[in-house]
């Protein structure tokens, strides 16, 4: 077996079983999100067994057999060093650098190599999790880990088939009558997402999820700088849909900030079909124009009204998705559980970084960008929504 496959089983058997069984002494205090203290054998042997493996790999200078070897093996390290961090062995806020050199440079190595963040990204739990005699990889074994994996994994793939549904139209132009099967994809998709987010609000454990799930996608340093934590968002589908749609805009100096911080998440071949998107003019934009020409004549004509109408379906059930991930995700999983702690607690909540109350109103920001609310802080499309709709009712 080589020293990769012997990292790979490891991270797929031992190293689950001693976080399930750290995640069951926690979970069982009274006090959850304490973990100073508790269960320290099992922390040493995972931080020792874990180490004794990835030192070979070092050695090996392991970075050159493929990208897909490479992005496996900085998935499996990002997931030791997360596991680190979960059970409070790294704190990048008591920390300039992090305390396991070794993983630290394998990650780097591997990070620079690819193209990536050198941690644990949401493609390595979601889109290209390997799944072996039918189980995939996970931190523990717990239940709602794996209904949380699933789920949001769903969901990313039909985001993404929405995606590629709407990337087909341009080619054909937005007065084509045979964008109609294009229209219908993209809509199918984006039911499947509210229909895998429903089913994932429904059964997922907001107890388990706050303390046993979420602690897993902190950020942790890699050598010296610190890493946010993976995003389920950190795929190119959703923000294609945003640009493509024309609800986001990429000259948008918050919206632009977002792509700039979130692209090293994702996969080479993500960020290369977020790039591409951003050179297109949204579908908005080219109903609009359409609309404007001769006078609005072009609003009259059926291919026009079937489309836009299409269109504007489309926009409907994405924001329906946008709501329903922050009302209920987000406010249910996140922000009410976090009301039950004490502020020392607070400090490092979230996995992007930055405190609950700034995370939140972030998060309000991309909701309603995306919804095309009326707000008179942001740029939001609202009235060229409306204007559109008006152009179509006549």
């Amino acid at each position: 077996m080589s020293n990769t496959e012997a990292f790979d089983d490891w991270i797929r058997g031992d190293f689950v079983a001693l976080n399930t069984a750290l995640e069951e002494m926690y979970f069982a205090q009274t006090d959850r999100a304490n973990v100073a203290g508790v269960g320290d054998a099992l922390k040493a042997r995972l931080r020792d067994q874990g180490r004794d493996l990835i030192l070979p790999l070092l050695e090996e200078g392991k970075s050159n057999d493929g990208f897909a070897n490479a992005f496996d093996l900085l998935g499996n390290v990002g997931m030791y060093l997360g596991a680190l961090r979960r059970h409070e062995l790294t704190n990048p806020d008591a920390e300039e650098r992090s305390p396991f050199p070794e993983a630290s440079a394998l990650a780097l190595h591997i990070g620079v190599s690819i193209g990536m963040a050198p941690r644990f990204a949401t493609a390595h739990l979601a889109t290209h999790n390997l799944a072996v005699h039918g189980l995939r990889k996970s931190f523990t074994s717990l239940a709602d880990e794996f209904l949380f994996i699933d789920e949001n994994t769903r969901g990313i793939i039909s985001f993404q088939r929405a995606a590629d549904a709407l990337s087909r139209i341009a080619p054909l132009g937005i007065t084509s009558p045979v964008t109609d099967v294009l229209w219908d994809d993209a809509k199918a998709a984006l039911r499947n997402v509210a229909h895998f987010n429903a089913r994932l609000f429904a059964n997922l454990d907001p107890e388990r999820f706050f303390y046993s799930v979420r602690p897993y996608y902190k950020p942790y340093r890699v050598g010296r700088q610190v890493f946010r934590g993976a995003n389920a968002g950190d795929f190119a589908g959703i923000n294609e849909l945003d640009l493509l749609l024309g609800l986001c805009r990429a000259s948008d100096p918050y919206y632009a900030q977002l792509l700039h911080e979130k692209l090293p998440f994702m996969m080479p071949a993500e960020q290369r079909r977020l790039r591409e998107c951003m050179s297109r003019r949204s579908l908005l934009d080219e109903f609009l124009m359409l609309a404007d020409e001769s006078d609005h004549q072009h609003a009259h004509q059926p291919w026009f009204r079937s489309n836009a109408a299409h269109f504007l379906d489309v926009c409907d059930l994405y924001a329906a998705t946008a709501r329903q991930h922050h009302d209920q995700l987000i406010q249910r999983f996140i922000e009410a559980p976090s009301a039950q702690l004490p502020p020392a607690a607070m400090a490092g909540l979230t996995a992007s970084g930055p405190p609950l109350p700034v995370l939140l109103r972030s998060l309000e920001v991309l909701r309603d960008l995306r919804c095309a609310a009326p707000r008179d802080d942001l740029p939001t499309r609202h009235a060229d929504m409306a204007a559109l709709r008006a152009a179509i009712s006549d």
